[in-house]
């Protein structure tokens, strides 16, 4: 399997470079900071800096995306992200390596059953007033069923985004559809089916209510910083997290 996905990205490398050849490539790069990583209402750990960069043709786009914990407790993450942009339609494909700091990993290991990458696909549209994302885990560790069959994760973010006092804000709601061990709040909750307890969600779950606001401010013409806030409960958990970040 390593030496497949090894193949896939020299070969993506490969076309990106023979397209610079021919056309003008796009450099994708920047940053943010945040108080603390929560993502898709799971705690990921407390300040982290969380860069990327890539290269975009197109519509198409290769880009690492990377968040950097303080701690041993923070979660150890980098993204290899392919990406396809049309209008309003995205589709990607994403090979997620997350770990904590302390726990000793290797990147390069994808032993079925202790490999720490997820690969995932996602098709989203942006309607205009609405936008919405689907995901599902395909490959890797992809989540687990209370019967302990592959889950093939899920997960759906709807988003409304609006304008209000100079502001960007957001709206949003996400779920994962059927019962796994991914989205459990990274071992918060316990489920149980048929009296034997997993850690996990047994059936469709909300994991996500969340309000975000951006204010961007403008340095240059070619140079801006943006604020951040986000206030994110996570009802199959009983979690409300607060984040503050900024962006360049």
């Amino acid at each position: 399997m390593k030496e497949k996905i090894l193949a896939l990205f020299v070969l993506l490398f490969c076309v990106l470079g023979h397209i610079n050849a021919q056309e003008k490539v796009e450099p994708l790069y920047g940053g943010e900071i945040v108080s603390k990583y929560v993502w898709r209402g799971q705690d990921f750990g407390g300040v982290a800096v969380q860069p990327y960069a890539g290269l975009s043709y197109k519509g198409f786009s290769f880009t690492v995306w990377s968040s950097l914990g303080f701690t041993n407790e923070d979660v150890a993450e980098v993204d290899l992200i392919v990406e396809y942009t049309n209008g309003g339609f995205t589709a990607s494909i994403t090979d997620c390596w997350s770990t904590y700091y302390g726990s000793g990993a290797k990147y390069f290991a994808y032993g079925a059953n202790s490999t720490c990458h997820t690969f995932e696909a996602l098709v989203g549209y942006d309607f205009g007033p609405v936008n919405v994302a689907w995901s599902t885990n395909f490959a890797g560790y992809d989540g687990v069923t209370p019967k302990g069959k592959r889950a093939y994760a899920s997960y759906c973010y709807i988003a409304a985004p609006f304008s209000l006092l100079t502001i960007d804000w957001e709206g949003g709601v996400g779920f994962t559809p059927w019962a796994n061990d991914y989205y459990a709040g990274y071992g918060s909750t316990v489920g149980c089916d048929d009296d034997d307890c997993y850690v996990g969600t047994t059936s469709f779950a909300v994991c996500e209510i969340a309000l975000q606001a951006v204010r961007e401010f403008r340095i240059t013409d070619s140079f801006s910083i943006s604020l951040m806030a986000k206030g994110c409960y996570n009802p199959a958990i009983n979690k409300f997290y607060f984040v503050a970040g900024i962006s360049l």
